[in-house]
């Protein structure tokens, strides 16, 4: 199998890294899949999503003294924000090293407020109506069983509570995407770029209709959808492929099928991308559009 092929095929399969209903060991290999990120994640991912974590908070009301659960937090770009407001944090993650990081960010502020938890978003081990909110950024979006995932935030959140959703508006239109499909077809002549039918998970509910729809499938009410723009600078090309190649393990796996010579060509393909877009001046910005949604227990 050539390269072109072995990067389609793997684009087109299911995400191996969030089933529900995993065995033993296919959980053993998640968890090591995201733990292996988990530092590149804090570092790169973390710090650039804080400021969206915030406006979603704003959106869904998050006041000081509501216990707020985080799903799938990462090293807590939502979780720490919430914090901040004052919120009692629960924070989840399928990832040891995550929950790690994330309570080590929280340390850094001198936020105690947060308990971080190893669980599946799929199945969590929580009590019904225990949260006055219950949020996911970035994380539920990514889970095959997406609508069971959202039934469960929808449990374990209070009566008259809300949940949160925050996910990626359509891929062709999330900019960090096109220049890194860009600069990979620019090395790997006859890669075809990112397949759209279906569009990879964490652009399953990419149409804001359907983030609707998910919410009031849950049994959720007064569901509501906002899409905002998100914006990332970035100074270098190789800024940009460590963004990506550490912001899910599908982003790692992706990058990895390129060999060392072909991800430095990149990395340059991308210099030259983002020194167009800044005109060599400063850092060049890239924008996504990204769908807020909130709906009541």
């Amino acid at each position: 199998m050539d390269l072109v092929d072995e990067i389609e095929r793997f684009l087109t399969t299911e995400n191996p890294y969030q089933r529900s209903g995993m065995s033993t060991e296919e959980l053993t290999e998640t968890q090591a899949a995201w733990d292996t990120i988990a530092a590149g994640y804090d570092t790169f991912i973390t710090p650039t999503h804080l400021w969206l974590g915030e406006q979603a908070l704003k959106r869904a009301g998050v006041a000081a003294g509501e216990r707020f659960l985080d799903v799938a937090a990462g090293s807590g770009a939502l979780s720490i924000p919430a914090a901040r407001r004052g919120a009692h944090v629960v924070s989840t993650d399928i990832s040891p090293v995550m929950a790690e990081r994330l309570l080590a960010r929280a340390a850094d502020e001198g936020l105690s407020d947060i308990e971080a938890r190893v669980m599946d978003g799929h199945d969590l081990d929580l009590e019904d109506n225990t949260f006055d909110v219950a949020g996911s950024q970035f994380g539920v979006m990514l889970f095959p069983d997406l609508p069971r995932a959202v039934g469960e935030m929808a449990r374990v959140t209070k009566p008259g509570g809300r949940v949160l959703l925050v996910v990626y508006g359509p891929p062709a239109q999330i900019e960090f995407l096109g220049f890194c499909m860009g600069a990979i077809q620019a090395v790997v002549p006859g890669f075809p770029g990112l397949p759209m039918d279906p569009p990879p998970l964490p652009f399953q509910v990419a149409d804001p209709r359907k983030l609707h729809a998910e919410l009031v499938k849950a049994g959720l009410e007064d569901v509501t959808v906002e899409t905002i723009t998100e914006r990332l600078e970035f100074q270098t090309g190789r800024q940009l492929w460590d963004w990506i190649a550490n912001s899910n393990p599908i982003g790692a796996e992706l990058v990895g099928h390129l060999n060392a010579d072909q991800q430095a060509a990149a990395v340059g393909v991308l210099d030259g991308m983002l020194r167009e877009r800044s005109g060599g001046k400063g850092p060049a910005v890239l924008t996504n559009p990204i769908h807020i949604g909130v709906g009541t227990a």
